[in-house]
């Protein structure tokens, strides 16, 4: 009697280990460089219209200059409220208004601070490698049931590899979004 053939699940290791990369990027997107980006204020909600509502939904964001992020608010009785948001948010920039336009300087960034960050960095990326590792052993441990179940030791070995050549991609994906990130951090 033949054994029928015992597979892993290698997609949804793939997607979980591509979960922690894409976790990861939006850690490090959430970390001020001292260039200007419109995701600054992805974060912030403004109470509009009897409801909490993202500031890109009240106005244009642009990035007219490095260090600089500019905010279009399309009505006019919404600017105080958009300015008390950005300034009650934490993200440690004081808008100018000028019109219709809140404009948000951004400080050139110290070097301690910026040392700061990289570190900040280095944690997220230490928990995405962290989440991917946890994966593996998933991996890994579903392989351990398969043999139990019967599965061959060349089947065995073949997916063993297979989960440790994802985890290895994924580890190197993480060190380089890292290296990318603390060169971002660190550029004046």
């Amino acid at each position: 009697m033949a054994h029928e053939e015992i597979e892993i699940d290698t997609d949804d290791l793939q997607r979980r280990m591509d979960g922690a990369m894409n976790a990861l990027k939006h850690e490090f997107a959430s970390l001020r460089t001292g260039r200007a980006s419109a995701s600054i204020v992805d974060a912030i909600q403004v109470e509009a219209y009897g409801q909490m509502t993202p500031i890109t939904q009240l106005g244009t964001v642009n990035v007219p200059e490095p260090r600089m992020v500019v905010i279009n608010v399309w009505d006019k009785g919404m600017i105080q409220k958009v300015e008390k948001a950005i300034r009650e948010s934490g993200i440690g920039i004081n808008p100018v208004t000028d019109g219709p336009l809140i404009r948000l300087p951004i400080p050139e960034l110290n070097e301690e601070r910026r040392k700061q960050l990289t570190k900040v960095a280095a944690g997220y990326a230490e928990n995405a490698k962290v989440a991917i590792r946890n994966v593996r052993r998933d991996g890994m441990d579903q392989i351990k049931k398969a043999k139990g179940a019967g599965m061959g030791e060349d089947d065995q070995k073949m997916w063993s590899e297979e989960v440790q050549d994802m985890t290895d991609k994924a580890i190197l994906a993480v060190d380089r979004a890292l290296e990318a990130k603390q060169a971002e951090i660190m550029q004046v």
